[in-house]
Parts: C-alpha cells; sequence; structure tokens
C-alpha cells in the first residue's frame, strides 16, 4: 500500500476534529492505516488521496499544514504532484516529506530538488512519520 499524505491543523471547528479535540486538532490524510492510527493518536486527523492528482485537488482545497507524498502513484506521480504544488502560490508554502520506496540517493536528490523539505525509504516506523511530522510542522 502506498503511503501518500496531506496534513493540517485545523484553525476553525469544522466538525472533524481528532480524537474528540478543538481547532487545535491537526488533520492528515494518508493511505497507510497503520500510520494513520500512529498519526491519529498524537492528534492528527487523516484522509486519502488515491493518486497524485487527487492528492494536489484535496490540497488545493484542505490548505493542510503537511503533506506526506509517495512517489510512486498511477497517473501524476509525487515527483510531478510535488512540483505542482510547490509552484502554485496557494499550496507552496506546505512542506512536502517524500516516503517512498525509491531509496537511491539521486531519487532522494531529485525529490529534495522538486521541493520535498524532507525524503523517507521505506519500510518507515510509525513513530519516525510521527517524528517527522511534528519536526516540520514545529510541534
Amino acid at each position: 500500500m502506498s503511503c501518500s499524505a496531506l496534513s493540517k491543523r485545523t484553525s476553525e471547528n469544522d466538525g472533524e476534529s481528532a480524537n474528540g479535540t478543538d481547532s487545535n486538532s491537526r488533520r492528515l490524510a494518508h493511505r497507510s492505516v497503520c500510520h494513520a492510527k500512529a498519526l491519529e493518536k498524537h492528534g492528527f486527523k487523516t484522509a486519502a488521496a488515491e493518486n497524485g492528482e487527487e492528492g494536489v485537488r484535496k490540497a488545493k482545497a484542505r490548505k493542510p499544514d503537511l503533506i506526506f507524498m509517495d512517489i510512486v502513484m498511477p497517473g501524476v506521480n509525487g515527483y510531478q504532484a510535488t512540483r505542482m504544488l510547490v509552484n502554485d502560490p496557494e499550496t507552496s508554502l506546505i512542506p512536502i516529506i517524500m516516503v517512498t520506496t525509491k531509496g537511491q540517493e539521486t531519487d532522494r536528490v531529485w525529490g529534495l530538488r522538486q521541493g520535498a523539505v524532507d525524503y523517507l525509504v521505506k519500510p518507515v516506523s510509525a513513530q519516525a512519520l510521527v517524528e517527522k511530522a511534528q519536526a516540520a510542522l514545529a510541534i
């Protein structure tokens, strides 16, 4: 299962708060159920994007605080989606962390050149994912 994700710290109470919390809750879209549960346990809210195109669309609509992006996806790949988000003024300030099976140094360098702030190679522990999310959001 691939792992692409969006994360959002909600600034308004939209009825979707994590763990029964209020507007300080965080929302995160993530396809990996195990990772999603770990993130939710730490106060993030989750939702999924099935591919890069849907991920870009959801990022524009939700304005997340953080995006976890896979590279290998049908249609628009993670490199392309990252470039699209980084080059769009609406989403350019959202940090993107790539989480992928592509472990070559050239893949990592290319991902960072597209605008990702970090790059993780699968398998990634739930704890590492939470720590990276917290660091990227400085929480």
